[in-house]
Parts: C-alpha cells; sequence; structure tokens
C-alpha cells in the first residue's frame, strides 16, 4: 500500500485519467473528491462489496426462477 500525505487542495493522480483531491478536513474526517472518465466507476468500499455479492448471487439464478 502506497500511503502519502496531502494537505487540502493538493490531490494525486492515478493512472492517467484519475485525480483524488482533497477538500476538507474535519477532524477525523476527510472529504475528497474524484475526477475520473465517465467510463470509470466510482463507489464507496462499502457499495462496491455489496454490488459484488450481488453480482454472485444473480449469477447463481436458475433460468426457471426467472418469471416470462
Amino acid at each position: 500500500m502506497l500511503v502519502l500525505t496531502r494537505k487540502v487542495n493538493q490531490s494525486i493522480v492515478i493512472g492517467d485519467g484519475v485525480e483524488v483531491v482533497v477538500l476538507e478536513v474535519r477532524g477525523e474526517q476527510v472529504r475528497i473528491g474524484i475526477k475520473a472518465p465517465r467510463d470509470v466507476a466510482v463507489h464507496r468500499k462499502e457499495i462496491y462489496e455489496q454490488i459484488q455479492e450481488e453480482n454472485v448471487t444473480a449469477s447463481g439464478t436458475d433460468i426457471g426462477d426467472v418469471p416470462e
């Protein structure tokens, strides 16, 4: 894991098209902004994991379980 220290309005760049900007720091909370191409999905980790679980569940669905 790469660990970086950034101040407000400083950013990091991931690949050629994703930029993460520190917008605000309040106590233990950090607000960040993410600039990414529209074709790059950006999710909070807990939402991403939920999507993955639902995809696994859906892939196990038998065709007979789906109403016509």
